[in-house]
């Protein structure tokens, strides 16, 4: 078996010797571990004999806001470790599953629940991206506008910069970035905050630097080269979140949001049969 040898574990042993008993107990079994196993709080807890707070705390100590950031960069690295050679698509449905355990792993519900509250309350809701993820901004205005939200992607660095003089406090400003470093969406997100706006930021990278301007981080999987395109498209997490942030907006108000959905889905039948009979 292969042993770790990546940035959480040469974090865990960097403040090894601030640790306490218990701390230290679970540092050892995360560093000399060599096998993929449930990780889930719940399990290292009875196998360690350890509280949950205990594995909170360690957790934090570590630069992580909780166990469950911890343990997704953890596990990532048994991702990377077991991607062979397969030959064949077998690999590339692999990393997909991963990608689907990675996000489920990461979502945090009242996290999204806020986000969504954000949504609904926004008299206008801005996405911003570029490259892949300029396309899943669209994606989502495309998704939301459908069910009565006033939304709009902004794609063009220029568009960015002066529609970011507009932006109040009855705004949301939502940038998706998978590696979080997109200079012209964090100048709007940026500007956004400043102008009073409620600001998210989709992303794959964890940076505490980014609640700085961000009033919500939310985070997505990312394994190897992801925003190079390898193997999968990087608009797939993005997507992903995307789809759960839209259930739990339509959640709230169910039957009104689905009515409006074939609402719109009735007048582009309309619209295709009238320019049919033209």
């Amino acid at each position: 078996m292969k042993k770790y040898d990546n940035s959480v574990i040469r974090m865990v042993e960097a403040k090894y010797d601030g640790f306490t008993v218990t701390e230290k107990i679970i540092a050892d079994f995360f560093i000399h571990n060599s096998e993929k196993m449930d990780f889930s709080v719940k399990s290292v807890a009875s196998r360690l004999c350890v509280s949950n707070a205990s594995l909170s705390r360690f957790a934090k100590k570590c630069g992580y806001k909780g166990y469950r950031q911890f343990i997704y960069e953890y596990e990532v690295a048994f991702m990377k470790s077991e991607m062979i050679e397969t030959g064949d698509h077998a690999m590339v449905f692999g990393i997909y599953q991963e990608f689907l355990n990675k996000s489920y792993s990461l979502i945090d519900k009242v996290q999204i629940m806020r986000v969504v509250k954000y949504i609904n309350n926004a008299e206008r809701v801005y996405v911003l991206g570029k490259g892949s993820s300029g396309l899943s901004a669209y994606e989502m205005e495309l998704r939301f506008i459908r069910v009565g939200v006033n939304i709009d992607s902004i794609v063009d660095p220029d568009r960015m910069r002066i529609q970011s003089v507009f932006w109040n406090n009855h705004n949301l400003v939502l940038g998706i970035s998978i590696s979080g470093n997109t200079t012209d969406v964090s100048y709007g997100l940026k500007e956004a905050r400043y102008r009073g706006a409620k600001t998210v930021l989709i992303t794959t990278k964890h940076d505490e630097s980014f609640y700085e301007y961000c009033d919500e981080v939310l985070l997505m999987p990312n394994i190897g080269r992801l925003n190079r395109g390898n193997l999968i498209s990087p608009q797939f997490p993005i997507l992903i979140m995307i789809d759960v942030l839209y259930f739990y907006f339509v959640k709230i108000d169910k039957n009104s949001k689905e009515n409006l959905h074939s609402e719109t889905v009735w007048s582009l039948c309309k619209n295709r049969e009238e320019q049919n009979t033209r």
